[in-house]
């Protein structure tokens, strides 16, 4: 079996590979060009979110790519219905960085509610401006949490141990099992949360979730985090709305261009952000690697 390596995974995932028997090509900083040039040479791929591999590439293939793994939660940069009618099986590590995007939503929302960044940067400057930085208290503030699966889930238990209120939004889920969330509707939720954080794919349903409207509907003392996906955020809205106080502060760890070139949200003090920080910890990405190399073991 021969794999490709598109984005970069621990070098222990690399290893458990070669212990298998796979002979393993790394090309982490690979370009549309030269993968449909070569992709036909490989049995299976090994992508991040950076490589997107769509119906273009898969036609390259010649009928000799037999598996796709996403190193990570989601598939938005696959084209799973059409790798299916392909015979090429998808599969990701969604558990393996569960943790990981949790802590980092909650320490945007404690970063967003003490201004941390502020703080640093103008001590940095040589300044001490204690008196401008009175934050608030994340024990206490109700949370709002959009997108109740693994992740959201993990997010509302760490929430609940500041001791935070929760209330929870997902079509598809009524009960959350173990945990003092409150399931309520969407226009409930933007109405009565301090922080709104967001755990949903990018998908038709959810583009530009959080736009004009729903910002008009959240508390002007309220603040957003995304470390899901970008394209859910209209981030022209929200620039918007921070600019003019119908929030008070977002932080996005996801932008819908990668990176963000130019965006007028990085001009904001009440703006932090993050370059897609989710699963760049340790011990997340021992876990993706760990996973990566049981999916690949089981395609041989």
């Amino acid at each position: 079996m021969k794999v490709l390596v598109c984005d970069s995974v621990s070098k222990d995932a690399v290893k458990g590979l070669k212990d298998l028997g796979v002979e393993v090509i790394e090309k982490t900083s690979i370009e549309k060009d030269e993968l449909m040039r070569e992709i036909a040479n490989y049995d299976g791929v090994i992508v991040r979110g950076r490589t997107k591999i769509r119906k273009d590439i898969m036609d390259s293939a010649r009928g000799n790519l037999k598996f796709i793994v996403r190193a990570g939660v989601g598939l938005d940069n696959v084209d799973v219905d059409y790798a299916r009618e392909k015979g090429i099986d998808v599969m990701n590590t969604p558990e393996a960085s569960t943790n990981g995007v949790a802590e980092l939503a909650i320490g945007h929302m404690l970063s967003l509610l003490r201004r941390i960044p502020r703080g640093t940067s103008s001590m940095k400057r040589g300044e001490w401006i204690k008196k401008e930085l009175v934050g608030n208290e994340l024990g206490g503030k109700t949370v709002g949490v959009i997108g109740m699966g693994r992740i959201g889930r993990r997010t509302a238990e760490l929430a609940l141990g500041f001791g935070s209120k929760l209330l929870g939004y997902d079509p598809y889920v009524d009960k959350v099992e173990g945990l003092d969330v409150e399931m309520t509707s969407l226009d409930d939720l933007f109405s009565r949360s301090d922080i709104v954080t967001l755990h949903i794919p990018h998908v038709d349903e959810t583009h530009y979730l959080i736009g004009k409207e729903a910002l008009g509907k959240m508390k002007d003392n309220a603040i957003l985090i995304n470390c899901a996906r970008g394209g859910v955020v209209d981030e022209e809205a929200l620039y918007d709305a921070l600019k003019n106080g119908i929030i008070a502060g977002a932080a996005l760890d996801v932008f819908e261009e990668e990176p963000p070139k130019g965006s007028k949200l990085l001009e904001l003090d009440n703006f932090n952000c993050t370059p897609h920080l989710g699963a760049q910890a340790v011990e997340a990405k021992n876990r993706v690697g760990e996973q990566v190399v049981k999916k690949v073991a089981s395609k041989l």
